[in-house]
């Protein structure tokens, strides 16, 4: 999150001077849409502090980010069995895309797969 190319930026949310949640974010594209879009990672509001509006001050102010940006969506995942915070986002009027299935390689399989071919990558 730091340095000329920062790979992400957070916005912090704070209660009379101290931390009570964050959003986590970086940019991603869409070659459906021909633009950037904004993609949500995490977003935390402490125990005590939810219900309260933070979350939904954190979300405001990144749909202001990307709408300024001129970017053309803003995303996130949330797991199936988190009921308060599905219900959150769709009292701000976020749709689920469930024909969407999250793909995900770490540890060994990424680590195969990148020895599989050893040609050049150009522009990467």
């Amino acid at each position: 999150m730091f340095g000329a190319r920062p790979a992400a930026e957070v916005l912090f949310a704070e209660l009379s001077g101290a931390p009570v949640g964050f959003a986590l974010f970086f940019p991603t594209f869409s070659t459906f849409l021909g633009k950037q879009g904004l993609y949500l990672e995490d977003l935390f509001v402490e125990p005590e502090h939810r219900g309260h509006g933070v979350g939904l001050a954190l979300m405001s102010a990144l749909a202001r980010i990307t709408v300024e940006r001129g970017w053309g969506r803003f995303e996130w995942t949330v797991l199936d069995w988190n009921t308060p915070s599905i219900e959150f986002y769709r009292s701000l009027g976020a749709e689920a895309h469930r024909e969407w299935i999250v793909q995900r390689m770490i540890g060994a399989p990424l680590t195969a797969l990148a020895a599989r071919w050893s040609g050049r990558i150009i522009g990467g």
